[in-house]
């Protein structure tokens, strides 16, 4: 019945910015601690960034610095600011509930070079 819809991936220069939006309906979202994975081919899925119910985020070390995660409860939306991109940065994006995870469809982020 949960079901996270992200959107706003796409192609970009190395350098360049994209921002990822999550949105979720029903009143769980409010309470709910979000993440933002990634998966490139051939690759496992890991963590991007975390973000709590009250707004407190953590971030992979490869990408602390240029992504910021945030959250909107009025608009049952997260969002992925990702800055400086990457050709490693290149994945699938999936947003997800956590605890217990519930995942997204995911996004395509390509990052030319």
């Amino acid at each position: 019945q949960v079901q996270p819809v992200e959107s706003g991936g796409g192609l970009v220069q190395a350098g360049g910015s994209l921002r990822l939006s999550c949105a979720v309906s029903g009143s769980i979202f409010s309470i709910s601690d979000m993440g933002w994975y990634r998966q490139a081919p051939g690759k496992q899925r890991e963590l991007v960034a975390s973000i709590t119910s009250r707004g407190r985020t953590n971030y992979a070390d490869s990408v602390k610095g240029r992504f910021t995660f945030s959250r909107d409860n009025a608009k049952n939306t997260v969002y992925l600011q990702m800055d400086s991109l990457k050709p490693e940065d290149t994945a699938v994006y999936y947003c997800a509930i956590l605890s217990p995870r519930i995942w997204g469809q995911g996004t395509q982020v390509t990052v030319s070079s």
